[in-house]
């Protein structure tokens, strides 16, 4: 009876571990969902700062981490932003010890141990989810509630493991850890990989070490563990980002590696220095933690090209590896300009298919009222204005050559649509998505009829891309016609809904009081990007006589009186 009840209390006990545990990585799993919906476009900005100096980068990758209380996510995003050239590698590199240690700086704060702030942030998160109406601010609510759960996890985890100070089995187990450092350190690289966080590790072991169950050196190679298996999930995260995304989170791998290695050598005597200077053994645990980033951040910020190369040298370029982007632009194909074209067609309808992308994303923004799909449509712009550049060199390479007059029409028209594409992501990501960011930042609301006929632009606009496309690939003439018909219809659209907008304000409603430059620079900018898209219409139309040099009636067909003065 005395057997079983010990077994139930052990397995209780082994339960409520598990639990506080789930809940721990639970409440991380929501502040990075939050932070991320939330926040994710201004992050995505602030990391983009970091292209200047070294310093500079490590500092905005900290300052984002802290936001995200995730270096893992920080690392996916630098890699992504590698992969775009929109940060070279080194900077990025810079970016990650930066996050490395932006983690550490809250595993600091969580260790405060203020017991009352947990419930006050569960009460105001929930309080913020449910009266909030915007996105924002509902994920807002996500982000504090996620934090006041990792608190309650972490009171949690000290109450389950204090039993464990007594467990025989465990001071054995520990003990066999402490005269095998290697295999502790691969068990804390995969606890923190099979968690997707170091953060989650280095806490339990910082309870473990509270509780009297670690001691300081093995302490010093679990933090080190953690350290080394955080780097991993980044790493697997983005190998669909292409070789440059890859060889910057091996690159943080490689750092982690080797630190981890230096601590696995030294780890009898920093753990004695370490507790010299910090006598409790969660603050011991916690200055270990930082004092290993910090170390990693120092000795390496100023290697970051002999860390690159040496990330290079483990990734090389493969000789059948294909471009990223563009994949069928082949400089071989420029002696056969039939072959040429059709490839050169090719990339500009994804260029299109790009756009209309950024066109989804842009009114995704504006009807959730939500910011964050439009750090997306900063990515989608960066990679429009790398085809439509390659689109055009390649052309104008082709054009070199001697074309007859149809592969010469055919060229121009390929620059033509290419560059009007171009122009409609610059009008989506500086008028459309700019809008959306503004209207959900003063947490604006469009009048119902008003969001509606957005909408019907909107669907309208999409339409009219779709045709485009299919213009561009077809020549069909009947399509051109309808296209041209589509840019008539854009024009009414603008027109009546505008001067429904001005019925609406002379009405004194006041969401429409509030949104009224917001409407009609919508209105605006989509009447833009429509008469963009019909210029593919253009050079068809041309060529069968089908278009007027000028729409003004001649002065023979119609006198029109002159106003009075």
């Amino acid at each position: 009876m005395n057997r079983g009840a010990v077994i139930l209390g052990g397995t209780a006990e082994f339960i409520d571990l598990l639990g506080a545990v789930a809940l721990l990585l639970w409440g991380l799993r929501m502040i990075k969902t939050g932070v991320l919906r939330a926040y994710g476009a201004g992050l995505r900005r602030w990391l983009g700062r970091g292209k200047g100096n070294r310093v500079a980068a490590a500092f905005w990758g900290f300052l984002a981490t802290l936001g995200l209380q995730s270096s893992t996510a920080t690392a996916v995003i630098v890699a992504a932003f590698t992969a775009r050239d929109i940060v070279t590698p080194r900077r990025a590199q810079a970016m990650m010890l930066g996050a490395n240690l932006g983690t550490a700086v809250v595993t600091l704060l969580l260790s405060s141990g203020i017991s009352w702030l947990a419930p006050a942030l569960i009460f105001a998160g929930v309080l913020t989810f449910n009266l909030g109406h915007a996105s924002r601010s509902r994920n807002t609510g996500r982000a504090l509630l996620g934090l006041g759960l990792m608190l309650l996890a972490l009171h949690l985890l000290g109450g389950v493991t204090e039993p464990l100070r007594q467990s025989t089995t465990l001071a054995l187990v520990l003990r066999g850890l402490e005269t095998a450092p290697i295999f502790a350190l691969l068990l804390a690289a995969g606890l923190a990989v099979l968690a997707s966080s170091s953060l989650a590790v280095v806490v339990l072991v910082m309870l473990l070490a509270s509780a009297g169950i670690v001691g300081p050196a093995l302490a010093l190679v679990l933090v080190a563990g953690a350290n080394l298996g955080g780097a991993v999930p980044p790493f697997l995260a983005v190998q669909a980002e292409g070789l440059a995304a890859r060889r910057v989170a091996l690159a943080n791998l490689l750092v982690r590696a080797i630190g981890a290695g230096a601590v696995l050598v030294a780890a009898a005597p920093l753990g004695q220095v370490l507790q010299d200077l910090l006598p409790q053994p969660g603050h011991l645990v916690v200055g270990a933690h930082i004092g290993f980033n910090l170390a990693l951040l120092a000795i390496f910020l100023p290697l970051l090209g002999p860390v690159a190369h040496l990330a290079a040298w483990m990734l090389p370029d493969r000789a059948d590896q294909r471009p990223s982007a563009p994949s069928y632009l082949d400089d071989s194909l420029l002696a056969l300009p039939e072959m040429a074209l059709a490839v050169a067609a090719r990339e500009t309808l994804r260029l299109g298919d790009m756009v209309a992308e950024m066109l989804e994303r842009s009114r995704q923004a504006l009807t959730e009222a939500d910011a964050a799909p439009c750090a997306e449509v900063a990515r989608l712009e960066t990679e429009v204005d790398r085809l439509h550049e390659k689109i055009k060199l390649y052309v104008a390479r082709l054009s070199r050559a001697e074309l007859d007059e149809a592969d010469a029409a055919r060229a121009s028209e390929v620059i033509s649509y290419a560059i009007n594409l171009e122009h409609v992501g610059d009008i989506i990501e500086s008028g459309l998505a700019e809008i959306a960011v503004k209207k959900a930042r003063k947490k604006l609301m469009l009048s119902p009829e008003g969001l509606a006929e957005i909408r019907a632009f909107y669907d309208h606009t999409a339409e009219n891309l779709k045709l485009a496309q299919a213009i561009f690939l077809s020549r069909d003439a009947a399509l051109a016609r309808r296209l041209m018909d589509q840019k008539i219809v854009s024009r009414k659209l603008e027109a009546q809904s505008a001067e429904a907008h001005l019925e609406r304000m002379r009405a004194g409603r006041q969401e429409t009081l509030e949104t009224s430059s917001i409407h009609l620079d919508l209105l605006r900018d989509l009447k833009r990007v429509n008469a963009h898209l019909a210029s593919v219409a253009y050079p068809i139309l041309e060529d069968l006589g089908l278009l007027r040099e000028s729409r003004l009636r001649s002065a023979q067909a119609k006198t029109v009186p002159l106003p009075e003065v």
